[in-house]
C-alpha cells in the first residue's frame, strides 16, 4: 500500500481566482435622463407663457423667463449627476443636446416672432444647432463626440443673451445683451466649424477601422 501523499509530496492547491461582478447595465430611465425630458417638457410651457397676452406683459415674461431659467439649469444638473453616479448612456448623449437645441431654439423663435430680436440671428444659430444635431446622427456609428469647451461657453452664452432678451428690461440693458449675444454668435460659429472638423475625421476613423 502506497503511503499517503504528505509535505512536499502533496499536490499543489490550485490559486482562486477572484470573482469579478457582471457590469452593471445604466438604466436608460435614470435620474439624469428624466431631467433631460423634463426640459423637453417645459419647452411648451416656456412658449404658452412667452406668447400669453401680447407677449410683452411684465408678469408673463418674468414667468417665462423664470421657466427658461429652470429648464436651462436642468442642463447642468442631468450632467453632473450623469457623471457624478456614473449614469451616462447613449440615449443621454443624444437626448440631452437636443433637449438643449429645443429650449434654445424655441426662446428665440418666440423673440424673433415677438420683434424683440431679429430673425437672422436665430437662422444662424438655428443653422448651427440643426446642422450640428444632423452631424452626430451621421457619426453615431462610429461615435459620439464629447462637447468641447467651446461649446460648453457657447451654451452659456446663449442661455445669458436669451435670458437678457427675455427680461422685461430698460433699454438701457441692451447693449449688453447685444454684447452677450454678439459673443454667443462668434462662439456657436467658430465651435460649428470645429464641430464639423471632428466629424469629418471621426467619420473617416471609422471607415479605416472597418477597412482594416
Amino acid at each position: 500500500m502506497s503511503p499517503a501523499a504528505t509535505g512536499d509530496d502533496a499536490p499543489a492547491a490550485e490559486p482562486t481566482r477572484p470573482v469579478l461582478p457582471e457590469p452593471t447595465q445604466v438604466p436608460v430611465l435614470n435620474i439624469a435622463n428624466l431631467l433631460t425630458l423634463s426640459r423637453l417638457a417645459l419647452v411648451p410651457v416656456f412658449l404658452v407663457a412667452l406668447f400669453t397676452g401680447d407677449g410683452h406683459d411684465t408678469t408673463w415674461r418674468l414667468i417665462a423667463t423664470a421657466v427658461f431659467g429652470v429648464a436651462s439649469v436642468t442642463d447642468h444638473v442631468d450632467g453632473w449627476l450623469a457623471r457624478k453616479h456614473g449614469l451616462i448612456t447613449d440615449f443621454g448623449k443624444i437626448a440631452d443636446p437636443i433637449a438643449d437645441k429645443a429650449l434654445t431654439g424655441a426662446a428665440l423663435v418666440g423673440l424673433s416672432v415677438l420683434g424683440d430680436l431679429p430673425w437672422w440671428v436665430t437662422l444662424v444659430i438655428a443653422a448651427r444647432e440643426i446642422g450640428v444635431t444632423l452631424l452626430r446622427f451621421w457619426v453615431i456609428r462610429q461615435g459620439v463626440i464629447p462637447a468641447s469647451p467651446g461649446g460648453k461657453l457657447k451654451t452659456l452664452t446663449q442661455i445669458l443673451a436669451i435670458t437678457l432678451f427675455l427680461l422685461p428690461l430698460p433699454a438701457g440693458w441692451l447693449v449688453v445683451a447685444w454684447t452677450i449675444m454678439g459673443v454667443a454668435i462668434a462662439l456657436t460659429v467658430v465651435t460649428g466649424v470645429d464641430y464639423v472638423v471632428r466629424a469629418v475625421r471621426l467619420r473617416a476613423l471609422g471607415k479605416r477601422a472597418v477597412g482594416s
